[in-house]
C-alpha cells in the first residue's frame, strides 16, 4: 500500500549481500507468505513520521480498508508507528488497535509497537488492563503475546503485578494457535515459519520474559508466584534463561 514510501530506504546491504539478507529474514523469522523488504526500524519510523506530517490520519484509516494480507512486514510496522504517532482519545486508540493487533503476525511487529506505544503510560491503567483482557483471552498467538508485552512494558508495578500474574496462571497454551512449527536446529533457509520450541513460542517467550523482567523489580512476590503456580517446564526453563541472561537478574536466586 506504501511501499513505493519504503522501497527507497531498503537497505542497499540487503539487496547485495546474501549472508546479510538471510541473517535479517532469520531475526524477523516472518511467516513465509509475509513479504519482507529488508528496511531497518529507524527508517521505517522516519517514514511513519513523514506520512503522519504530511498525511496523517487518512493513511491510517486506509491501512483499516485494505486486505492485510498483501502488506508488506514493513507496511504493518509502519501503521503500527502510525497508530501510535497519532493524537487521538483514548477510545480512538483502542479502536484502532482492534484493527492492528489482530494483524500481527511476527514478535517484531508486536514487540516494537508496544515498546514505542508511549501514550500508554499516560493512560488510566485500569483502562489499559481492561483493554487487554480480550487479548489475553484470545486464541491467536499474537494478540495474546501483545497483552503480556503491554502488560510487561506499562503494568509492572506493585498495584498491578498480582493481576498480571494471575493472567498468566491462568493462560490456556493448548488452545492458542500458531502458524509456526517446531523443528530442531537451525532451519536450512530462514523464513520458513519455524520456531525452536513448542507451540505456542512466541507466547511462551513473552511469559518468560515477563517473568523475567518481573524478578528484577519485584523479586519476593516472582518467586511466591512460581512457587504457587504450575507453568509449563519449558517456560521455566526459558525464564531461567532468560534471567541468567540479563546483567539485572544473573546473580538473583530466580526461585
Amino acid at each position: 500500500m506504501i511501499e513505493h514510501l519504503l522501497s527507497p530506504c531498503i537497505s542497499p546491504r540487503f539487496l547485495s549481500d546474501k549472508r546479510y539478507s538471510d541473517g535479517h529474514l532469520r531475526v524477523v523469522n516472518a511467516l513465509p507468505e509475509r513479504r519482507v523488504l529488508g528496511l531497518h526500524i529507524p527508517d521505517m519510523k522516519g517514514v511513519a513520521a513523514r506520512i503522519m506530517k504530511d498525511e496523517g490520519c487518512a493513511i491510517i484509516d486506509d491501512f483499516e480498508h485494505f486486505d492485510a494480507t498483501g502488506f508488506s512486514h514493513e507496511e504493518i510496522m509502519v501503521w503500527g508507528f502510525l497508530i501510535n504517532l497519532e493524537k487521538c482519545s483514548v477510545e480512538k486508540r483502542f479502536e484502532r488497535l482492534a484493527k492492528f493487533v489482530p494483524v500481527m503476525d511476527n514478535w517484531a511487529v508486536c514487540d516494537s509497537f508496544c515498546a514505542n506505544a508511549k501514550w500508554a503510560a499516560k493512560v488510566d491503567k485500569r483502562v489499559l488492563w481492561a483493554h487487554l483482557q480480550g487479548w489475553f483471552s484470545s486464541s491467536r498467538e499474537f494478540e495474546v503475546r501483545f497483552a503480556l508485552v503491554m502488560s510487561m512494558t506499562y503494568l509492572m508495578s506493585a498495584e498491578w503485578i498480582d493481576a498480571v500474574f494471575d493472567r498468566i496462571a491462568g493462560l490456556n497454551y493448548a488452545r492458542i494457535t500458531s502458524k509456526y512449527v517446531f523443528q530442531r536446529g537451525k532451519p536450512i533457509q530462514p523464513q520458513m515459519g519455524v520456531v525452536a520450541g513448542q507451540s505456542p513460542y512466541y507466547v511462551r517467550m513473552a511469559v518468560a520474559w515477563l517473568l523475567a523482567t518481573a524478578l528484577y523489580q519485584f523479586p519476593e512476590p516472582t518467586r511466591r508466584f512460581l512457587s504457587m503456580t504450575h507453568l509449563p517446564d519449558d517456560v521455566l526453563r526459558m525464564y531461567v534463561r532468560k534471567a541468567k541472561d540479563s546483567f539485572r537478574t544473573r546473580s538473583m536466586s530466580a526461585f
